[in-house]
């Protein structure tokens, strides 16, 4: 059964919780603070709710994907989370917590980012607010996403190069965090994912609900058999799965497989991972026998995450969501389907959702799917071709 909020502790069963550390404690009490008031208050929700609408271009359309449905003998349902404004899910996230940061009297917000996206939604929101924003990647990733490296300067954000561990998303939270740390007093950390310390977690889950219960409406009470989303930390998922859970369709996550699971180059850390603390969470992730915290691979950087939310991990746990996997050659080989069938270029990452579909198709057959197409391919044609030259 899911649950409406975690627990006192901040946890879902016997995960999430508050590994942080002391000094970070007033201002996660304060955020838990504000975050309660302000959503439960008709002020902050009336005007979140006006700027998703005016600003974001929300809802985002339904889009029955008819010829790739033709193809594979599968009906599918895009929820076109990649029509949002600054071309994913995460603006959801970056405006409800770049408002707090702003009522909170924070001039300054920080985030990290791997696909980039994120990084870009805040940025975003930091500009339409009026506030400083300074955002971490790591340099494998600002390599791979440049284009959104220059729109997070373009929109007036610093961008700083993560160099330590591989250079990837793990890295960039944590160099996040040590700011955070240092500067806690002027700054808010915009949690890219519902991954981190209560209250994150379930912040980033209710801001990023509207994408299920839009979904839900639009669907006027015929319910799919499955619901699908990709899986990194977990927040496009996370999104469309909790107004769907007990509802009665088929919750399935599908994370990064890599080069294969077997070959210990991927991010499936529900599949392959054990329970363990990462960035002031228990969650799954991928660690060894010692508790060290291995480095996760995926071709798209946003799934590029040895951790999930502990949210996922008691979905999992608690047989609420299924999680499977898609390799890289999988989601590449669904990109172009998709592209080519409905004319939609999808991110690497929301390619991994297809991609499974593409996999179940005989098992899915006269089976409605709904899928969260969670961000737009711009961001990854410039790695594509590179790597076909």
């Amino acid at each position: 059964m899911k649950l409406e909020r975690p627990d006192d502790r901040g946890r879902f069963g016997e995960f999430g919780g508050r590994f942080a550390p002391e000094t970070l404690i007033p201002a996660l009490d304060e955020l838990a603070e504000a975050f309660e008031r302000s959503w439960s208050g008709d002020r902050f929700v009336g005007e979140y709710q006006r700027v998703l609408r005016d600003y974001v271009g929300r809802p985002t359309p339904l889009h029955e994907a008819g010829r790739l449905s033709e193809r594979l003998g599968v009906r599918i349902l895009l929820k076109r989370e990649d029509l949002a404004h600054t071309g994913a899910h995460k603006i959801n996230n970056a405006i409800g917590q770049v408002m707090l940061a702003r009522d909170m009297g924070k001039p300054r917000v920080i985030a990290e980012t791997g696909a980039g996206q994120h990084g870009v939604a805040t940025a975003t929101a930091a500009a339409y607010f009026g506030l400083k924003c300074d955002v971490y990647m790591g340099e494998v990733d600002i390599d791979r996403q440049a284009l959104n490296v220059h729109r997070m300067g373009m929109l007036g954000a610093r961008v700083s190069p993560v160099t330590s561990g591989a250079g990837t998303l793990k890295d960039a939270v944590s160099e996040a965090m040590r700011d955070w740390v240092r500067t806690v007093e002027t700054t808010h950390y915009v949690i890219g994912s519902v991954v981190g310390p209560h209250p994150f977690p379930w912040m980033v889950r209710e801001f990023q609900k509207v994408i299920g219960e839009e979904a839900l409406e639009q669907l006027e009470g015929r319910l799919p058999d499955y619901v699908v989303a990709c899986v990194g930390g977990g927040s496009n998922a996370i999104g469309i799965f909790y107004p769907f859970a007990g509802l009665g369709p088929q919750l399935i996550g599908v994370e990064a497989a890599g080069l294969g699971i077997e070959s210990g180059q991927h991010g499936a850390s529900i599949g392959a991972g054990t329970p363990g603390i990462l960035h002031g969470t228990r969650t799954y992730l991928l660690q060894d026998d010692e508790g060290q915290v291995l480095e996760a691979h995926s071709i798209s950087a946003g799934l590029d995450y040895p951790g999930v939310g502990p949210e996922h991990a008691f979905f999992a746990e608690s047989g609420i969501a299924r999680y499977e996997s898609a390799t890289d050659t999988e989601a590449l080989a669904a990109m172009e389907l998709l592209a080519r069938t409905e004319g939609i270029i999808p991110a690497l990452e929301s390619a991994h959702a297809i991609a499974w579909i593409i996999r179940e198709a005989e098992a899915l057959a006269g089976r409605t799917v709904l899928v969260n197409l969670s961000g737009r391919g711009d961001k990854d044609v410039e790695q594509l071709a590179r790597m076909t030259q």
